[in-house]
């Protein structure tokens, strides 16, 4: 089997973390990414859930935006509570 130079740019500390989990696991990072791609060869799928935290919304963050804008404008009305421990 031939093989063929795959190149990809990554966050550095990303980089440095996945090294060295990789390197926990027993695994190089070119192992780990040969399991990965023939995972998804394999499935036709991304083998995890890909999706976007809903906190990060447009209309979420409109919502937290105009929370601010009350809290500096001195519209909302902060009220001190106690704490509840779990």
């Amino acid at each position: 089997m031939s093989q063929a130079m795959v190149n990809f740019r990554m966050d550095e500390d990303l980089k440095k973390d996945m090294e060295e989990t990789c390197k926990d696991l027993g695994l190089s990072m070119t192992a780990a990414f040969t399991i990965f791609a023939k995972k998804v060869t394999r499935e036709k799928r991304i083998p995890f859930d890909v999706s976007i935290d809903p906190f990060y919304s447009q209309s979420n963050m409109a919502y937290l935006k105009r929370v601010v804008e009350d809290i500096n404008s001195g519209k909302a009305v902060l009220v001190k509570h106690e704490l509840i421990e779990d």
